[in-house]
């Protein structure tokens, strides 16, 4: 670690000779190029910030031991079902924890770019639950899609991504 001189940063060498294969050493041009590696990061994720940063503390953590889970089967409203417009319903999933460790306390199913939450109990593993959301449809009638995904208490993302298309018909 070190002081730049007349800087007010405190630097990390490692990620200095990181940066330098930018081929620069100007501040103002670092910044830019760690802005444009930040918004690629955040539109890749949706702008969902706990994406990255749980994506980087499991490559700097590879110890860490991830949840694993899998999709089971869609319990309500599958693939191509048809839900009238501005109707408020209820989609559950089955999954099951595939892992050999039980899930830490404090997981849930978060949608992604979005800010909403579903808590779900610790599976042990093997074990199999539904998880179920409920939603509100759109009131124009089309084709919608979002993803839900599996998130720890400190924001590691894991497991098959949840999805819900729906198509919803003419009222």
């Amino acid at each position: 670690m070190w002081w730049g001189e007349g800087m007010d940063v405190y630097l990390d060498l490692e990620l200095m000779q990181k940066f330098s294969c930018l081929g620069t050493t100007d501040k103002d041009k670092l910044i830019f190029e760690f802005q444009r590696l930040l918004a690629f990061f955040l539109d890749m994720t949706n702008w969902n910030l706990q994406a990255p940063i749980g994506d980087y503390y499991e490559f700097e953590s590879p110890n860490i031991s991830v949840p694993s889970m899998s999709f089971v089967e869609d319990v309500t409203i599958g693939e191509g079902e048809s839900i009238p417009p501005d109707s408020q319903f209820i989609k559950t999933w089955q999954i099951q924890n595939s892992g050999a460790d039980a899930w830490p306390p404090g997981v849930c199913g978060d949608q992604v770019g979005h800010v909403n939450m579903v808590m779900v109990r610790s599976l042990e593993p093997q074990e199999i639950a539904d998880v179920s959301i409920q939603k509100c449809s759109p009131s124009r009638a089309g084709m919608y899609q979002g993803q839900w995904q599996m998130c720890t208490a400190t924001g590691l993302y894991y497991g098959d991504g949840l999805h819900e298309p729906y198509l919803f018909g003419q009222s």
